[in-house]
């Protein structure tokens, strides 16, 4: 990574939620010369893998190393790096351990901007807990007393929830659209690398049809497909538009 490369960071509870719900800003993203790096928190193997366990015989083992293929294999679509936690799903437990190990990953990504879940959801536990999770590592990673080092410079990024199943049920506002006609057929493509959620592909098919209308209706400029995003702190700028 050279210094003036600006840099991208993702947080996901399981391997589908950044590719359902992200993958367009990733690729976006990594298209414009960014570094885009995503930590994975758990295969999602208990909970998130409902065609994987349809297989006669299937063991634990099995799911998990399915989902970490897949997961691999669609961030190498979108251009980004990957790196697996592997703290177990369903629930989602994190150790203080993993805790200063994505300390030590913002430190050295330094992102721009950091994107994962929202912060409430009554239908999954792990989708909240992986998004305190990066709140609370991010603002570790700005504390000049953790691993003090003088030369360092580090200034907290923008956190982006992204949107999840059932935003109504989830406190979800989104207050940013964002337009990934460009990159599109990349984002389906790492859709059909997820097999062990294929119900899925045609649902969020859908949503980022739906998002593309509202941000056509909203900025008066025509696009087919979109995501949504909360934005958690004030944006800061120098006049209104």
């Amino acid at each position: 990574m050279t210094s003036a490369q600006k840099t991208g960071l993702v947080v996901t509870a399981h391997p589908g939620d950044f590719v359902w719900r992200a993958a367009g800003a990733i690729s976006l993203h990594v298209q414009k010369g960014y570094r885009v790096k995503i930590v994975c928190l758990a295969y999602g193997e208990r909970g998130e893998s409902q065609w994987a366990w349809k297989k006669p015989g299937v063991a634990m083992a099995d799911v998990k190393r399915q989902r970490h293929d897949e997961s691999a294999q669609a961030a190498q679509i979108l251009g980004a790096e990957i790196e697996f936690f592997d703290a177990g799903d369903y629930p989602l437990r994190l150790s203080e351990e993993m805790l200063y190990r994505l300390v030590d990953i913002y430190r050295e990504v330094q992102p721009s901007f950091v994107l994962t879940h929202a912060s409430a959801d009554p239908y999954n536990g792990d989708h909240p807990e992986a998004s305190r999770f990066a709140q609370e590592a991010r603002v570790i990673a700005q504390a000049a007393g953790h691993k003090p080092d003088p030369s360092r410079a580090y200034s907290a990024p923008p956190v982006f929830l992204f949107e999840p199943h059932q935003p109504e049920q989830c406190e979800f506002r989104p207050n940013v659209i964002l337009n990934i006609d460009p990159v599109w057929e990349l984002k389906r493509k790492a859709f059909e690398v997820l097999a062990a959620q294929k119900h899925l592909w045609e649902y969020y098919t859908r949503v980022a049809l739906n998002r593309g209308l509202q941000g056509s209706r909203n900025s008066g400029r025509p696009m087919t497909y979109a995501e949504a995003y909360q934005r958690v702190f004030p944006d800061v700028v120098e006049e209104l538009r």
